[in-house]
């Protein structure tokens, strides 16, 4: 079964449909290359991607071993290059309050984070700071 289906809607723009369960998403062409920049772009998606994976990454870790995480929230930070046009840096900040964990915890969790398979399958070029901040 494939994972995605995506019908484009005209004026630079997306939909696309999760499959399995039916979930959909709209894109939208980003203002400084002819979009309306109204939904997320592609390329946008490519930084939520690699955040969300970190994130859901270092649960499954904590939740094998048992560990709680408190509460985990994050941002990331897109930037763009020119000839060729295409995301050049990845900037991560991920966030826990109320985390429980310990510092040997805390550097095996940010390892697992930065080595999850979003990662791990972007180009080298592609430049990924992370920053973890425990609150």
């Amino acid at each position: 079964m494939k994972t995605a289906s995506v019908i484009y809607q005209g004026n630079l723009r997306t939909l696309a449909t999760h499959i399995r369960s039916g979930n959909q998403f709209v894109t939208d062409a980003p203002v400084d290359n002819h979009g309306k920049g109204e939904a997320f772009s592609p390329t946008d998606l490519m930084g939520v991607s690699l955040l969300t994976c970190m994130i859901t990454t270092m649960a499954l870790a904590a939740q094998g071993r048992g560990w709680e995480l408190g509460e985990i929230e994050g941002e990331v930070l897109k930037v763009m290059a020119s000839a060729p046009r295409r995301v050049e840096q990845l900037i991560v900040d991920i966030h826990f309050t109320n985390s429980p964990l310990d510092e040997a915890q805390r550097g095996l969790m940010e390892e697992i984070g930065r080595h999850c398979p979003v990662a791990k399958s972007l180009n080298p070029d592609l430049v990924q700071e992370t920053y973890f901040h425990y609150h």
